[in-house]
């Protein structure tokens, strides 16, 4: 044996371990089940007073109430009213999201929760560990400096490492037990537009404020998030002003649904999104950035159009942020436009918004897209209401993007550039993890 050729054969080996560790770790997590084909075949009509109810037993969902009284549009409104409402807030603030990048907004971010928190505010921040890789250290130790506590969700480890997959793709702000915000954006001026070129307009995406007993419900979730990262929790150190809350006529029913660790065999947000497909009667308009539906949720949507149910799809075209992303989810376009859905997309900048309309009564809003990340990886949130300000506010918002996109002609798909296909069919091979 040369010299040479022990070092070879020990890389090989070890390349072989390494294939044959990942193999094994998928098949015990259960990669290679038989998929079970989901026949959910229909649901309460949405405006039936126990519809709620049943979405809620049948998705690992909880019902609450509150009301919204904010709405957003894109990122100079959306991240001035995060501000406003950090700069307002007293008590405490909790801060949950995905992805953190350097930039503009970053700083104003960190001096507006710095300022509050020199001012004896309590503020606790869960950020994902993989989200918030680019941020450096030092803005860290900036905001540890000004009384910040900050958390990483899911960080590597060695002993453990196929958790690192999972990820909180949440976006979420709790001011003084009163007032939450949600929506879909980071911290990043990647949503300003502009960061590369021929990306000249904000992306879109809107953020929601709400108030009532569903803030008491969220601050729940953010503290499940703050013990796994190892924070501590006193709940009895301050008072918390939902004790005295009362429902008022303004406030609505709100279905909370939280993706928490799911599971290829139990997904509470698949089985949500699916519940909402099945119970349309007049229309399903759906948006989401990064669409990967499985086999079960495209069966669900060509059985509401072979039931006379209106499907329209609002997704990214090609000013986006992941262009391997958008030519993979067009290789699942086919079966759908063979059906007659409709599918948008949208042309002035990078379509971030995640959100359901189901007939004339309900929208669903959130962090969670339709792709395998958010069924089976991420831990995401959606609110879920009937309010009808905030449908009105949802529809107009579609009826603007709609215009503003160009809808995919069966024809134009199937003539799609060589090499366009050929980054979507290896991007098939990937979408669990993109």
């Amino acid at each position: 044996m040369t010299a040479l050729s022990f070092p070879v054969n020990w890389l090989i080996a070890s390349l072989l371990l390494l294939v044959l560790g990942i193999f094994l770790s998928a098949y015990l997590q259960g990669a290679f089940r038989h998929h079970i084909r989901y026949r959910l075949q229909s649901l309460p009509d949405p405006e039936t007073s126990n519809f709620a109810l049943t979405v809620a037993s049948l998705t690992d969902s909880f019902l609450t109430w509150g009301q919204p009284t904010g709405f957003w549009l894109e990122a100079d409104a959306i991240y001035a009213a995060r501000l406003n409402a950090i700069q307002q807030a007293q008590q405490i603030i909790c801060f949950e999201t995905f992805i953190m990048t350097p930039g503009r907004r970053a700083e104003q971010f960190a001096d507006a929760i710095a300022q509050r928190a020199r001012a004896g505010v309590t503020v606790q921040m869960v950020v994902d560990h993989h989200g918030t890789e680019t941020i450096p250290q030092k803005y860290w130790q900036k905001l540890r400096a000004a009384g910040v506590e900050v958390r990483f969700f899911s960080p590597l480890s060695w002993r453990s490492p196929v958790e690192y997959l999972a990820r909180t793709h949440r976006k979420l702000l709790l001011i003084d037990h009163t007032t939450a915000l949600i929506g879909g954006a980071g911290i990043s001026d990647a949503w300003d537009g502009q960061e590369k070129p021929g990306h000249p307009f904000p992306w879109l995406d809107f953020e929601v404020r709400f108030t009532g007993q569903v803030v008491a419900r969220l601050e729940g979730l953010f503290l499940q998030h703050w013990l796994d990262t190892g924070g501590t929790v006193d709940l009895m150190a301050q008072p918390n002003a939902q004790t005295s809350l009362v429902k008022s006529e303004a406030d609505s029913e709100i279905l909370v649904t939280a993706g928490e660790d799911p599971t290829t065999r139990n997904s509470p947000l698949r089985s949500f999104f699916l519940g909402l497909i099945c119970a349309a009667r007049q229309r399903i308009w759906i948006a989401s950035p990064y669409l990967f539906p499985d086999h079960n949720t495209r069966a669900a949507i060509v059985r509401a159009r072979q039931r006379g149910v209106e499907v329209r799809i609002l997704t990214m075209g090609k000013i986006c942020d992941k262009p391997m992303v958008h030519y993979t989810a067009q290789e699942l376009y086919g079966k759908l436009l063979t059906t007659d859905v409709n599918i948008y997309e949208y042309q002035p900048s990078m379509m971030h918004s995640k959100v359901i309309l189901v007939d004339d009564t309900w929208v669903s809003i959130g962090s969670a897209n339709f792709d395998p990340r958010s069924f089976l990886h991420n831990d995401e949130l959606n609110l879920t209401t009937a309010q009808a300000a905030l449908f009105q506010q949802i529809e107009q918002f579609f009826v603007r993007a709609f215009a503003q996109s160009d809808c995919v002609n069966l024809r134009a798909w199937h003539k799609r550039p060589l090499w366009e296909k050929l980054q979507g069919r290896l991007g098939l091979l990937l979408r669990h993890q993109m």
